[in-house]
């Protein structure tokens, strides 16, 4: 679940077309995985939003023709509908706006030493409601022993499909506790999202703080 450091239920600041962040992150999690089939819980968990929240959008993209679904036993599963008129250029969108937290998470999820990941900097803080340019850069803090070679890889990966640089910085468990690097101790006063998360519950948030 993506975790944010204040709760913000505002317009989008990275997207201002987008009518809120919640919207913004639901289409993420739906469009970067266009063949993909989730239930409602499923994105409920991915982004944080409150159940009923979650219902109402994905009502809405469902009447609007963008969502497919289906139901499964008492819930109902959504897909993206692939003759949507304006699929391509609204996966576009999402992808350069929202589409930092599944494409990050994704592709460090199932790599090895990793036992932190969060993104920090000005994309965070417009994701957390404070306002500002559009962000150039993607800043990511992995903690945890993952070579740095194999992040290198993994941020060009993501720099290639999001169109935008990502920095991954990498910091040991102990640096992070400990709060004596002036660099982590900067960090931590900022806005943070938080994608991944094994230290806390043992498996991957897979989704938003």
């Amino acid at each position: 679940m993506i975790e944010s450091r204040f709760v913000k239920t505002g317009p989008s600041l990275l997207a201002p077309i987008i009518r809120s962040d919640t919207v913004g992150q639901l289409l993420a999690e739906l469009l970067l995985r266009p063949d993909d089939e989730v239930s409602f819980a499923d994105l409920q968990r991915a982004t944080g939003a409150q159940s009923a929240v979650v219902h109402r959008e994905i009502v809405r993209f469902i009447e609007a023709g963008l969502l497919t679904a289906r139901r499964v036993g008492r819930g109902r599963h959504v897909k993206v509908a692939l003759d949507y008129p304006l699929l391509r250029p609204l996966t576009e969108l999402i992808t350069l706006t929202y589409g930092p937290v599944p494409v990050v998470r994704d592709a460090l999820t199932e790599i090895a030493g990793v036992h932190q990941a969060i993104i920090y900097g000005s994309w965070a803080a417009r994701l957390n409601g404070e306002p500002g340019p559009f962000p150039r850069d993607l800043d990511v803090l992995v903690i945890g022993e993952t070579p740095r070679g194999v992040l290198h890889d993994v941020a060009q990966q993501a720099s290639d499909r999001l169109r935008l640089d990502v920095n991954i910085t990498r910091v040991s468990a102990q640096a992070w506790a400990d709060r004596t690097d002036p660099f982590i101790v900067t960090i931590r006063s900022r806005p943070l999202v938080t994608i991944i998360d094994h230290d806390s519950t043992g498996t991957s948030t897979n989704g938003r703080s």
